[in-house]
């Protein structure tokens, strides 16, 4: 009996990159077809998601009608970001009438940089959060089913406020920078990848596994996660950070 492969678009614009990845999956014990596109855009994600949408769907030969499920960053990022994705996300599963999966975007920084080395199984997943903050959360790697485990969830701190392994990690995410100082100091530090941000990629094959694990929301419940309240300071504020700086 043949059955019809799972069709999954993700999409991620939680950061200065859009980033979207069809996944053709036939079988769960294998990998998927992939079909990627992630560009640099900054604040103009919104003009290029949907033309990337039709571009992956055209390298597979196939329409959007054959879509079977929808995969989205759902934060932490940027709140202009994620309101971009969350809203394409809907819009689609509405129209289709498929399932939304939300990936966290630290869980898939956590994703690309074990796709770029397989041999890791501990991540420090960090993303800048401007305003000397950073998201961050710790995951490790179940050697037997190949999931991820949350060690720390994802949190809102300074960048100075990281808790890092008592184990062998890698950093994975784009705030390597803002943590040199402390990461000179961190024992167990193992390598640092900068490029594993929220890709498209990561957040499709997070998709197809918790898909099949039922972790699905209907389009109306498809939200985004933002950590963070309040998203600027006042004047007052910003004064008053810079002379304890």
């Amino acid at each position: 009996m043949n059955h019809r492969p799972t069709i999954l678009l993700a999409i991620d614009t939680s950061t200065e990159f859009c980033s979207v990845a069809l996944a053709i999956s036939s079988a769960a014990h294998e990998p998927p077809q992939l079909y990627s596109r992630h560009e640099l855009t900054g604040a103009t994600a919104s003009l290029r998601v949907l033309p990337m949408v039709q571009e992956v769907f055209a390298e597979a030969k196939l329409n959007l009608s054959a879509c079977t499920a929808l995969a989205f960053g759902a934060g932490p990022g940027s709140f202009t970001g994620l309101r971009t994705a969350t809203g394409v996300v809907q819009g689609l599963a509405f129209a289709l009438q498929v399932p939304v999966v939300p990936v966290s975007t630290l869980l898939a920084c956590a994703q690309a940089a074990r796709a770029r080395d397989a041999a890791l199984t501990r991540v420090l997943a960090v993303l800048d959060a401007r305003m000397h903050e950073v998201y961050w959360a710790q995951f490790e790697l179940d050697l037997e089913t190949h999931n991820w485990r949350t060690v720390q969830p994802v949190t809102l701190t300074a960048s100075d406020a990281i808790n890092f392994p008592d184990a062998p990690f890698t950093l994975a995410g784009n705030a390597a920078e803002l943590l040199s100082a402390q990461l000179a100091r961190a024992p167990h530090l193992v390598s640092i990848d900068s490029l594993a941000l929220p890709h498209a990629a990561a957040i499709a094959t997070l998709g197809l596994s918790a898909l099949r694990a039922g972790q699905v929301v209907s389009a109306e419940d498809a939200m985004p996660v933002y950590i963070r309240n309040k998203v600027a300071f006042t004047t007052a504020e910003r004064l008053a950070r810079a002379a304890h700086a």
